[in-house]
C-alpha cells in the first residue's frame, strides 16, 4: 500500500480552492471565512476529508486542515513541537534530531504514514457522526483518490472498527510517532466538542505524551494555521 500517497491527497483537498480564495482582492482571514462558511466548506464537506471532518465541522476547521498540505508538512510541524520540547525539558541530555516523516526514509515514513492515518480516522470517529451511508460516501471517495483495492479495503476496515484510543496510541513505536499521531487527532477534531476533547486527552493519556510536549504540539498547530 501507498498510504502516505493518499495522506497527502487528503490533506490537500480543496488546497487549490483555497489558494484562490487567498488570492483574491480581500484579506486572507476573510477569503478563508467566505470558505468555511460559504459554498468553498460546502464544497470540501463533499469531500473525503470533509466527510471524514463531518459537515459542520468541516465549514468550521477546514481551512485549518488544508493548511498542512501533505504529510510532510505535518511531519515539519510535530518535528518542530518536539524539537522545543527536548531544547526546553532535555538540556542535560545529548540532542538527537526527531525523526519525525518528513525525515525518514520511504518505508519508515510509510509505517509512520499508516499510523497517523489510523490516528486521523480514529479521531474523526469521536463525535459519532460517521454512519455507514456517510462510510460509504467516504469509500466512492477514497476510490476517487486510489485504485489501490487492498488500500481501499484497509481504509474500510479503519471506519467500521469502535472508537479505540488504547488501539491506536498502541501504533506508536517513538516518541516522535506518538506527537505526530497526536498533532494528526487534534487537527480532526473540535476542541469545543466534549466528546471528542475526551478522546483526545485519553489518546495523549495512552500515548505516554508528556504534558510539556503536549503543550508544544498544541502551539505548533496553532503556529501553523495562523
Amino acid at each position: 500500500m501507498n498510504t502516505r500517497s493518499l495522506m497527502d491527497k487528503l490533506l490537500q483537498t480543496g488546497q487549490q480552492f483555497l489558494d484562490q480564495q487567498n488570492n483574491g482582492s480581500n484579506s486572507g482571514d476573510n477569503k478563508i471565512g467566505q470558505f468555511l462558511t460559504g459554498a468553498g466548506g460546502g464544497a470540501l464537506a463533499g469531500t473525503a476529508v470533509g466527510l471524514l471532518l463531518g459537515n459542520k465541522k468541516a465549514r468550521k476547521m477546514g481551512g485549518s486542515v488544508l493548511k498542512y498540505g501533505g504529510v510532510a508538512a505535518l511531519g515539519a510541524v510535530a518535528f518542530k513541537a518536539y524539537q522545543s520540547w527536548q531544547q526546553n525539558n532535555q538540556q542535560t541530555a545529548p540532542q538527537a534530531i526527531p525523526q519525525t516523516i518528513d525525515r525518514l526514509p520511504a518505508p519508515e515514513a510509510e509505517l509512520h504514514s499508516q499510523a497517523i492515518l489510523q490516528a486521523m480516522i480514529g479521531a474523526a470517529k469521536a463525535d459519532g457522526h460517521i454512519n455507514d451511508q456517510e462510510r460509504l460516501l467516504i469509500d466512492q471517495q477514497v476510490a476517487q483518490i486510489t485504485d489501490d483495492p487492498e488500500l481501499q479495503h484497509w481504509i474500510d476496515s479503519e471506519l467500521k472498527k469502535p472508537v479505540n484510543p488504547a488501539e491506536i496510541a498502541k501504533l506508536a513505536s517513538t516518541q516522535e510517532m506518538a506527537a505526530e499521531m497526536y498533532l494528526a487527532s487534534l487537527i480532526m477534531i473540535d476542541e469545543d466538542s466534549f466528546m471528542e476533547k475526551v478522546y483526545l486527552d485519553e489518546l495523549a493519556r495512552q500515548l505516554k505524551l508528556d504534558e510539556s510536549l503536549k503543550a508544544e504540539i498544541h502551539q505548533a498547530k496553532k503556529n501553523a494555521v495562523t
